[in-house]
């Protein structure tokens, strides 16, 4: 069936409705973060004056905002995420951090996502974040994905990744579908089969059998035992959960999400975004949005390191994300048209190919991407094995040359390589490096000259690897004492918590 793109008064009006969800459902969880047990709340629990508490939610969902205004949305690439995450996000929490550190050392996404990140990769930190490509990709779910993958790559690998894919066509899909049991169709068609899956099909399983939602909250428990808290395959069904036991209640849905336990800012947020999304702003209680005003409030962002100020409040926001859509549908009219059929799988299983060991460097004349089939690392006299690809030439036809200046020491069976390119084609080889047989740095960067028959002037690409087993990251230190909860989002319980345990330890 063809549907008729909205108005822009409704489109405007839902997505002033998704934002202003995610500050209702990020504050009444902000308070429980971090708790494993169950809650019982049904209202705010502290007193708001018409402020929202801050939440990093959002917060890089406002950053990705203005480099899609200053690059232009087609333009942006793992680079430009990369890059700007490493000034624009300053907060130290966890994946956060791993991201920040794996791209001042030149591993940018997807590798800042994948190395180094094991206890990480598939937490929370990705999916919550989504909703700025549900809403500028309103009823193209397809679109929204590519742009989550771009985003939950920067710190995250497999179902963390795949978590954002969910809720993000979920999202995207949420402004002409108001089904929910249709929505988790669609989120579901984005992910493969995994851990991810299995948890979200028990949750609407348990459902569908009539269980109550304590018994359904406890099985997903059970079975992500040994995973532990603040993870992707956790959190992701108590949302589900918060929506099919909602019935549809927005207040009734935020608070069985916070009820549910752990990342509660998060899973609240995430459910009230969908909902306001469906119901529209104007169709919000004002019971929930009188005491978080339209305010916008910050935790993790260095604003002097953006191209352009970020939004001050959800309207403004909302202003500014129906703007970055117009331009969109300008240089292509048919983005503001709904995708003809949100199930379908072909995007996703496209994306559910790619590599996670792979590093892309844009030229002008073609891209050339190194992926490390085995990872990013070395160890001493052994060979490190290289895929080189190149991607999009625009030679007609061509030879595309490659030559190693490699570091001392360090040796090359194909010094020199070739490539016949045609335009737009895929050309690849493998080839491999051998490091010197002694100790290696932490850090060792080769170089690989890039030019072509026709260009006289070569651009040189540098490479990174990693010593294996230079770094070693363990979980944070658990607080409070005997539960499985690390600290990611600096909570004002989180940051509570360990001042007592320092006290203690005093």
């Amino acid at each position: 069936m063809i549907m008729k793109p909205l108005s822009e008064d409704v489109l405007m009006d839902k997505i002033r409705g998704c934002f202003l969800g995610k500050n209702i459902g990020g504050t009444l969880g902000a308070p429980f973060e971090g708790k494993t047990e169950l809650n019982d709340i049904d209202f705010y629990t502290q007193k708001l004056d018409g402020n929202p508490l801050p939440n990093d939610d959002l917060d890089l969902q406002l950053l990705w905002l203005t480099l899609a205004e200053y690059y232009g949305l087609e333009h942006l690439t793992s680079r430009h995420f990369g890059e700007y995450w490493i000034n624009g996000m300053i907060g130290p929490w966890g994946e956060y951090a791993n991201c920040r550190w794996n791209c001042l050392e030149g591993f940018f996404p997807p590798l800042s996502g994948s190395c180094e990140n094991e206890s990480l990769k598939i937490s929370n930190g990705a999916w919550i974040r989504s909703e700025i490509w549900a809403c500028l990709f309103a009823g193209r779910p397809d679109d929204a994905i590519r742009y989550a993958w771009l985003d939950s790559s920067c710190d995250h690998s497999g179902d963390g990744i795949y978590a954002e894919m969910f809720t993000a066509s979920l999202e995207a899909a949420a402004f002409y579908c108001s089904d929910i049991r249709e929505l988790l169709k669609i989120g579901l068609s984005k992910i493969p089969a995994g851990r991810l899956r299995e948890s979200i099909e028990l949750t609407i399983a348990g459902y569908d059998a009539g269980k109550d939602w304590k018994t359904v909250r406890n099985e997903i428990v059970a079975h992500n035992a040994d995973i532990g808290w603040f993870q992707a395959a956790v959190d992701i069904p108590f949302m589900v959960l918060a929506l099919l036991y909602g019935e549809g209640d927005f207040g009734k849905t935020v608070c069985l999400a916070v009820n549910c336990g752990d990342d509660t800012d998060c899973t609240a947020a995430t459910a009230g975004s969908i909902l306001g999304i469906i119901q529209g702003a104007k169709a919000l209680p004002e019971k929930w949005t009188k005491p978080v005003g339209d305010g916008i409030a910050t935790l993790s962002l260095n604003q002097f390191c953006m191209p352009l100020p970020i939004p001050k409040t959800v309207s403004e926001l909302t202003r500014r994300i129906q703007r970055l859509r117009k331009i969109a549908e300008l240089r292509d009219p048919l983005a503001a048209r709904p995708a003809d059929d949100f199930l379908s799988s072909d995007a996703a299983k496209e994306i559910w190919q790619r590599s996670e060991h792979e590093l892309r460097f844009d030229l002008l004349f073609a891209s050339v991407s190194v992926d490390y089939p085995e990872g990013p690392y070395a160890e001493q006299g052994k060979e490190v094995h290289l895929k080189l690809r190149v991607i999009d030439s625009i030679l007609e036809p061509g030879v595309i040359r490659m030559r190693w200046l490699l570091p001392e020491g360090w040796s090359c069976a194909s010094p020199e390589m070739s490539f016949g390119v045609r335009p737009f084609c895929l050309a690849e080889l493998e080839t491999t490096v051998t490091p010197p047989d002694q100790p290696l740095p932490a850090m060792s960067y080769l170089h690989l000259e890039v030019s072509s028959a026709e260009r006289a002037c070569p651009a040189v690409i540098t490479i990174p690897l990693r010593a294996r087993s230079a770094v070693s990251f363990r979980r944070p230190r658990v607080y409070p004492s005997g539960k499985n909860w690390f600290l990611r989002n600096g909570s004002m319980r989180a940051q509570q918590a360990i001042l007592d345990q320092g006290k203690q330890e005093k």
